[in-house]
């Protein structure tokens, strides 16, 4: 056995970090996208 999988430091599920983690991304894209519109119809 892995001498890893003895002393495990998080025990929660990974799926829930990994949605967390698409989320912060998604959000960080879109509001880049939403900022790039509203300048673009600003100078437009």
């Amino acid at each position: 056995m892995n001498e890893f999988e003895h002393d495990v430091q998080s025990k929660r599920n990974d799926l829930i970090d990994s949605g967390i983690g698409f989320v912060v991304a998604f959000v960080a894209f879109s509001a880049i996208f939403v900022i790039a519109t509203i300048i673009d119809v600003v100078a437009g």
